[in-house]
């Protein structure tokens, strides 16, 4: 068992919303709950009252009753929840009509804007009579191609208070990025931006914009917010009929109105990563992502009035969607565009201090860049504020534990999260209730069955296996776009443990109930037979400070599969006999001689999808001869060169 790295107060628990919820359970069903494990045991066992609580707790508002909680088949996938229930996304997010700050937005040059929950709905109100006007209604697909800014916001909350579908991707995907996902569902709008910043740099987008409308044919309406080039005209676009700026395509004012569509009618759709193919285009249901992130956000994450909410993540990242929906429980959002890291690395840490933040959500990568800079936040920055820091994308190393409680503040919790875009939310979790232990994920999320098998389809306990989840809940994704049969549905979540939705990560639960994460399971490797997980070691090569970071695969090699591992380094840095020996030595003492790579090599650059993950199955198909299908995908694609016929893989 790890050491216990931080151990909430009494005074801390009995002041959390999760506290009050686990008070009001008991109330209302005559139970003796008294702490996290019991309460999650219940939500599983007790779902519809579970999920009933959910809505009383939160207060979301039906417009027309449903006819039970929940109704299921036999087996998995075979859910309605609340059949017969009505409701609006957007009229939950904006509940609050006061002066209370509902966004700040801010770009790395630190210019800010901030719009009050009034506001908010103000700008939605004018953009919703604008979107009716050009034809929006009910299933429509608004698509935006936009920076993290408080334009992008008050279109989704336009387009979803309306009952269309919203569709979100960076502006950092080239052309044919944008073409794989948006050409799938046809959009009837497309908002987007005349040019972005990033890292100091301005990036144009007409050229690109030009492209998209004449592959587009589906658009009737672009809307362009100039952002980054304020002297973006209508006439710089082709088919200038079609084009409006932000500016004149509507004036804020009056108050929104809602059209209630049933809870399973959709509301997001988002995209696998696309590095093997054309990306999975996966749809969100209304009520379940609602629900979800309700109970997310207010229990898990401890979210309320009062409070702000910062995430760094693009608009094209699932924690964008995640982050918005903290207005539903009455949060401050800050909204952050640009690099993390410009002009200076402590440039995220001073909105802790400048927006007095209490939740700051970021990445493995990110902590781990903190660290190698040196960086001591405790003593630059005050983080009075900082209650909460939020962690995702990649398992967090033991190291970057260390890092936090030492260098940027004790009195936190670190709640290293894990779920997906396949169900915009978390299946595992943290929790301001139980302690933080050394390198490992605090438990389940309330109302998540997860557990973890082994290749037999047996629960297993301290082994490594695949994440799994044995029942319904409502954020299970309510189809893939053009799949009438849900015939690639199931082939995508169901075809490992038929009935039983198999996630695709290679996990492990621990007997004290917390989680670790080995990384992805198709990217396992399998040296002799034994399955390694690359997070595995990934932990333990970021323990050398001269190792930027790694990438490992599984290479073919006589019959079997030997471990190569790509280094970048530091600056200044070099991969001598020396060096290797130390990466060896720091991963065969604290794994086994299985994980040993036969082969380091050093790299330039190791490639990333542009929500920042890096992608172990496109180096090894690269180093396999075999074709990489959608670079688009990638936010470094020339990378990928560097990994193709070196001499030394093949010795």
């Amino acid at each position: 068992m790890s050491d216990i790295l931080w151990q909430p107060s009494a005074e801390r628990i009995g002041k959390t919303r999760i506290d009050a919820f686990r008070r009001f359970i008991n109330q209302r069903h005559d139970l003796a709950l008294d702490d996290y494990p019991s309460l999650h045991q219940w939500s599983i066992d007790q779902r519809q009252d579970f999920w009933q609580a959910i809505v009383d707790f939160f207060e979301v508002r039906f417009e027309h009753p449903p006819e039970c909680v929940l109704r299921e088949g036999p087996q998995m996938p075979s859910a309605e929840w609340f059949p017969g229930a009505t409701l609006n996304f957007a009229e939950h997010l904006l509940k609050r009509r006061d002066n209370g700050v509902a966004v700040v937005a801010i770009n790395e040059n630190g210019q800010r804007e901030q719009l009050t929950y009034a506001e908010l709905a103000a700008h939605v109100a004018g953009l919703q009579q604008s979107l009716r006007a050009a034809g929006v209604g009910l299933g429509d697909r608004v698509a935006a191609c936009m920076p993290n800014t408080w334009q992008t916001l008050v279109g989704m909350l336009a387009t979803t208070s309306l009952g269309a579908i919203w569709s979100c991707s960076s502006p950092d995907f080239g052309t044919q990025g944008v073409i794989d996902r948006f050409g799938q569902i046809e959009p009837k709008v497309l908002i987007t931006c005349a040019g972005y910043r990033y890292a100091g740099k301005d990036i144009d987008q007409s050229a690109k914009l030009n492209e998209i409308l004449e592959r587009l044919p589906s658009l009737q309406q672009l809307i362009i917010v100039p952002y980054a080039r304020p002297e973006a005209r209508v006439e710089d676009f082709q088919t200038p009929a079609k084009v409006a700026l932000w500016d004149t395509f509507y004036r804020p004012g009056g108050t929104p109105e809602f059209v209630a569509v049933p809870f399973a009618h959709p509301l997001y759709i988002l995209y696998s990563s696309g590095t093997t193919g054309v990306p999975k285009c996966i749809v969100h249901s209304t009520g379940g992502v609602l629900l979800q992130h309700a109970k997310e956000h207010g229990l898990n994450t401890d979210l309320g009035p009062g409070d702000v909410l910062f995430y760094y993540t693009t608009c094209g990242w699932m924690m964008w969607n995640w982050l918005v929906s903290a207005l539903a429980v009455g949060a401050s959002l800050v909204l952050y565009d640009g690099s993390p890291f410009h002009p200076g690395p402590e440039h995220l840490l001073d909105l802790v201090d400048q927006e007095a933040i209490s939740v700051f959500g970021t990445s493995p990568k990110y902590l781990a860049a903190l660290a190698k800079a040196g960086l001591q936040p405790r003593l630059s920055h005050d983080l009075g504020s900082l209650k909460t820091l939020l962690c995702t994308g990649s398992p967090l190393s033991p190291q970057s534990y260390d890092y936090v409680y030492r260098e940027l503040k004790q009195e936190l919790c670190l709640a290293s999260m894990s779920g997906g875009t396949d169900i915009v939310s978390c299946f595992v979790i943290g929790n301001p209730l139980q302690p933080v232990r050394r390198g490992e994920m605090q438990g389940k999320s309330l109302g998540m069955a997860i557990e973890v098998w082994n290749d037999q389809g047996r629960p297993v306990i301290g082994e490594k296996g695949e994440l799994v989840c044995t029942r319904h809940f409502p954020a299970m994704p309510i189809g893939l776009w053009n799949d009438p049969q849900q015939e690639k549905l199931r082939a995508s979540y169901f075809s490992q443990f038929p009935g039983v939705w198999a996630q695709g990560d290679y996990a492990e639960q621990l007997a004290h109930g917390s989680w670790l994460i080995h990384g992805r399971s198709d990217a396992v490797l399998n040296p002799g037979g034994v399955r390694i997980g690359t997070a595995e070691i990934y932990r333990q090569v970021e323990k050398v400070q001269q190792v930027s970071e790694s990438l490992a695969i599984g290479q073919q090699w006589d019959g079997d599969v030997r471990v190569v591992l790509f280094v970048r380094l530091q600056d200044g840095a070099q991969l001598d006999a020396a060096l290797q020996e130390q990466i060896r030595q720091v991963i065969r003492a604290n794994t086994t001689p299985r994980h040993v790579p036969a082969k380091i090599l050093q790299v330039s650059d190791i490639p990333r999808t542009i929500s920042g993950k890096i992608v172990e199955l496109a180096v090894r198909n690269v180093v396999h001869g075999m074709p990489v299908k959608n670079t688009d995908a990638l936010a470094n694609p020339e990378a990928l060169e560097q990994f193709r016929d070196r001499a030394e893989l093949a010795t």
